[in-house]
């Protein structure tokens, strides 16, 4: 499943959901939590029921509910006969409450699971614990909004918009307990939508860290969240150097490739290039290496 963009849309906005579906964000997250007033929360269960059941499904469709239980309850009551495409968890403690929805989906086997995984202190500690927690785990991503105010800390970030050091750590623990749980790791929202140029410098270091994608909040983030997470002419072509170098020598741990030693992790990480570009590796000797 690719997940490079993934754009939140409220649950109560029908007319936003259309405009998301049109944006080629990758999936689109009909949000029935944080974005939806108390009020509102039974028309946007009953609005984003119906917009799943009615759409053409020109992306996939993700619904974020509230959590825990029995928050989650009404939620799922209302939209899980529609099929959602996944099922986004907020304010998940670690691999435990993973297990808890699974079981709630029971019955639904095509329905994914993506945690939100730093919107608590709790949820902290469990960042190492989603390795095994389900088969319908697709990926892990954070936030820094909810955590700082569960803490009574005054803001995530400098004044220059970096995180500050706890949130830093926040992001680190996301990107590393999602790889070891051999999911794709997912980069949190730029909030200002006006920046473009901020977003993009955000979204490649993003990248450049080792997370898959990134949430957006906006249909003018996609574009430029896509441009970030492609890999560039210069890296595709670099990426078939390195694996026609290692074909040409089968059976060789570490080569010269334009006066610089490659090995095994520039194999691994050159293949990875190769497969987000959507390119098969024509050599048959490495396109079969268990790396």
């Amino acid at each position: 499943m690719k997940l490079r963009s993934l754009l939140f849309v409220p649950g109560d906005r029908p007319d936003r959901m259309e405009k998301a579906c049109a944006s080629g964000a990758d999936v689109v997250i009909i949000d029935l939590e944080d974005s939806v007033a108390d009020l509102r929360k039974q028309v946007a269960r009953t609005e984003t029921a119906g917009f799943l059941r009615n759409s053409d499904r020109p992306t996939r469709l993700f619904v974020r509910i509230n959590w825990p239980l029995p928050a989650a309850e009404a939620d799922l009551a209302a939209v899980i006969n529609a099929a959602p495409d996944g099922i986004v968890l907020p304010k998940s403690a670690g691999g435990v409450d993973v297990e808890r929805l699974d079981a709630l989906l029971s019955g639904h086997d095509s329905i994914r699971i993506l945690p939100i995984a730093t919107e608590t202190p709790a949820s902290i500690f469990g960042l190492g614990t989603y390795g095994g927690s389900s088969a319908r785990l697709v990926g892990l991503t954070w936030g820094a909004e909810d955590l700082p105010a569960a803490i009574g800390a005054s803001s995530s970030r400098e004044p220059d918009g970096s995180f500050t050091a706890p949130y830093q750590l926040a992001r680190s623990l996301t990107l590393f307990g999602a790889h070891a749980a051999g999911v794709p790791a997912i980069e949190t929202v730029y909030p200002n939508i006006r920046d473009t140029e901020g977003l993009a410098a955000f979204a490649a270091r993003g990248r450049r860290d080792g997370f898959s994608g990134m949430l957006a909040i906006h249909p003018a983030q996609i574009p430029v969240i896509h441009a970030a997470f492609s890999p560039t002419h210069t890296e595709i072509i670099h990426a078939q150097e390195v694996v026609a170098a290692f074909d040409a020598n089968p059976g060789v741990g570490a080569l010269q490739l334009n006066g610089k030693m490659i090995d095994g992790p520039h194999l691994k990480q050159a293949l990875a290039v190769l497969r987000q570009a959507g390119i098969e590796p024509i050599f048959g000797q490495v396109s079969d290496l268990s790396i």
